[in-house]
């Protein structure tokens, strides 16, 4: 989870989408899928494709990265994420949605990479 800047964020009005349709925009594959949980969480699983963002690489990814590109971040359930999306709204990006359910939600239904293999 990330403790600083994407935590602190206020959280009404944050657009959120379920596991299902996270991975309809997964297939669809212009959407970057953004892992706010640690990097030891990010390493045993995560959803294929995504990347570990925090307070350590926070800043050059809002540097790098397109205004306009469709991101759906998510957490260990959900909660910390709405956090994150506040954020980088807040920092102009226009396509932001959090995970409802986070990794927990989406790991039971879905593929994931990283760790031990899936059953």
């Amino acid at each position: 989870m990330i403790a600083g800047r994407l935590d602190c964020a206020p959280m009404s009005g944050i657009p959120e989408i379920d596991a299902d349709e996270a991975r309809r925009r997964l297939d669809a594959g212009a959407t970057l899928f953004m892992d706010v949980r640690d990097p030891g969480s990010y390493a045993a699983a995560h959803i294929p494709g995504a990347m570990n963002v925090g307070d350590h690489n926070i800043e050059a990814f809002v540097e790098e990265t397109a205004r306009d590109r469709p991101i759906v971040i998510y957490c260990y359930h959900g909660l910390s994420s709405r956090g994150g999306a506040a954020y980088l709204l807040d920092a102009g990006f226009t396509d932001v949605c959090s995970l409802s359910g986070g990794f927990e939600g989406w790991r039971g239904r879905h593929p994931h990479e990283g760790g031990a293999p899936q059953r």
